[in-house]
């Protein structure tokens, strides 16, 4: 073959080897419309209204049907165990099919020879086609140690995914409760303007018949001007709220056909609890707590694989297969232009020299696994942390529940009071309007107690990996 011919075989791999797949992988399929595959039910509940209300239950089924996290999360585990299958896999025995051309400058026996004297076909080109099996037989513990941290690790990201589940289900509870005390005060609100405008109309007829002052008109006024404003305020916020509702439930801006319903209430008396009881719930069974002690218990087998490269390793292989000769060069009478070959036996591989290599992988390894411990360290810090705040949480809102549910009684009375002697001209108008706000903050309060309860419920089961 021309030189020229053998350089051109040579320049085509330079050509091709920057070629793709015909149809190479779209990574935004199935996120057309905004939303992944699994958010299909969710979009179209949030984008039509759906019969009834939406209830908290509903609310947490919606979001854990099309929340995009908790879908990330649920791939994530199994891209995991995608890497454990592939882990046990290398402890299995592989084939594959092998198949090549050489084109040489000068020709080339087909087969070596099997005696002395044996005449051979000789070419520059030569095919070859074989079928390769190989087992491992002796890896130093490195495949055993990374088929068991691949293990860990899917049973870290089991636990990454049912926490993440679990914060969803606190945060749409957490909205879903803010939403609620905010329309319960919007309704203070309102009840409060109504009341103030009926007083308003009273103040009219106090002043026509030269009971009151104008003043009192222009007070009453400035204090309607402020409940108007708070009430802009105030529904902002709702509409906010609404609109982090429908991302926790993968709808996107459907906001406006969410019909959220429910009731504030008192939760029944719960049974006090210490820190150290709950912390060992936390310890035993929340999940991201669970997820990184098997983090770290598989970069522990990642520090042993890491070590196991440094000793030798050993693997049964055998080949079966045949060569052909293209254009012989040479073939005595009698040969043949294509013959078959096969082989069997033992590969040992030690590593002699890596240029450090090996050492600084262990170093890594052992870098990663400190780091490990350390996070650990952390998040035991943080769940105590969790659970004492929930819990004094808990025990703040009990209390602020009860005391202003007995202010609130005793505000609504002290605004009766002040609206008769106002009437009977035995009082004056900013003490009506004080006792006016002083009912509307008490409401307030009231509400935010009975929210602030049911959250820091919600926030205990979560820092201690209860199940909602």
């Amino acid at each position: 073959m021309p030189r020229a011919v053998f350089l051109a075989i040579l320049a085509v791999p330079l050509l091709l080897g920057g070629c793709v797949l015909p149809t190479p992988t779209d990574p935004y399929a199935g996120m057309s419309a905004g939303l992944p595959p699994a958010a299909a039910a969710i979009r179209t509940a949030v984008a039509e209204p759906t019969p009834g209300p939406l209830t908290l239950d509903k609310a947490i089924g919606l979001a854990l049907a099309g929340n995009p996290e908790l879908a990330a999360t649920a791939h994530d585990l199994g891209a995991a165990v995608a890497q454990r299958d592939i882990a046990a896999g290398q402890r299995l025995p592989s084939l594959h099919a092998v198949g090549g051309y050489n084109n040489y400058l000068d020709g080339q026996r087909l087969l070596a020879a099997r005696e002395n004297g044996e005449p051979g076909v000789f070419s520059r080109d030569i095919f070859s086609g074989d079928l390769v099996v190989s087992l491992p037989l002796f890896t130093g513990g490195r495949l055993a140690s990374e088929v068991k941290a691949a293990e860990l690790l899917r049973l870290a990201a089991e636990h990454r995914l049912a926490h993440t589940r679990d914060e969803l289900v606190f945060n749409v509870s957490s909205v879903f409760y803010g939403i609620l005390v905010q329309r319960r005060l919007i309704e203070s609100l309102d009840a409060s303007r109504q009341a103030l405008d009926e007083h308003l109309k009273r103040v009219d007829d106090l002043i026509a018949a030269r009971r009151a002052a104008q003043v009192d008109r222009l007070r009453t006024e400035v204090r309607l001007a402020d409940l108007a404003q708070r009430t802009v305020r105030e529904t902002n916020v709702l509409a906010i709220q609404t609109r982090v509702l429908a991302n926790l439930l993968g709808g996107g801006a459907r906001e406006s056909h969410l019909d959220v319903a429910g009731e504030l209430a008192a939760l029944e008396t719960m049974q006090e609890s210490s820190v150290d009881v709950e912390m060992s719930k936390a310890m035993a069974q929340r999940d991201d707590y669970l997820a990184a002690r098997a983090v770290l218990e598989a970069q522990a087998k990642a520090v042993d694989a890491a070590r196991a490269a440094a000793w030798p390793t050993v693997a049964l292989q055998g080949a079966y297969g045949g060569r052909w000769a293209a254009d012989p060069t040479d073939r005595p009478a009698g040969t043949d232009r294509a013959d078959d070959v096969g082989r069997v036996g033992l590969v040992a591989d030690l590593p002699l020299f890596e240029g450090g290599r090996i050492r600084a992988r262990v170093r890594e390894q052992q870098a990663k696994l400190a780091a490990a411990r350390e996070r650990l360290r952390k998040l035991e810090l943080q769940v105590r942390l969790d659970v004492e705040t929930a819990i004094l949480s808990i025990v703040s809102s009990r209390q602020r529940i009860a005391a202003t549910q007995k202010a609130t009684e005793q505000a609504a009375e002290s605004l009766r009071i002040e609206r008769e002697k106002y009437e009977l001209g035995r009082g004056a108008i900013v003490d009506v309007l004080d006792a006016q706000s002083a009912l509307l903050e008490a409401q307030t309060t009231y509400y935010r107690a009975l929210a602030d309860l049911s959250v820091a419920t919600a926030q205990l089961k979560l820092a201690t990996g209860e199940q909602p």
